[in-house]
C-alpha cells in the first residue's frame, strides 16, 4: 500500500513537471492589485493547487465540522 502511494505521487509529480516544462510560455495574470509574471505552466500548477485547497476547506466546513461536532455532542 505504501509503495502504491508513493508510486502515485511520483506519478503526478512527473506529470506537474511535464506541464511545465510543455508551457514555457510567458503569461501576466492581472489581480487588480498586483500583477504576477509566471510562465503559463506555473500558473496553471498554481491555479489547480489553489481549486484543491479551496475544495478542501469549503469540504472540511460544510461535511467533516458538522460530523464532528455531532460525535461530540453524541459523547462517549
Amino acid at each position: 500500500m505504501r509503495l502504491l502511494r508513493v508510486l502515485v505521487g511520483f506519478f503526478f509529480l512527473a506529470a506537474g513537471l511535464a506541464v511545465g516544462a510543455l508551457n514555457p510560455q510567458p503569461v501576466a495574470v492581472d489581480l487588480g492589485f498586483a500583477t504576477l509574471h509566471a510562465t503559463l505552466g506555473v500558473a496553471i500548477l498554481v491555479a489547480l493547487l489553489a481549486g484543491v485547497i479551496a475544495g478542501g476547506l469549503v469540504l472540511a466546513v460544510s461535511v467533516v465540522l458538522p460530523l464532528r461536532n455531532r460525535l461530540r455532542r453524541r459523547g462517549p
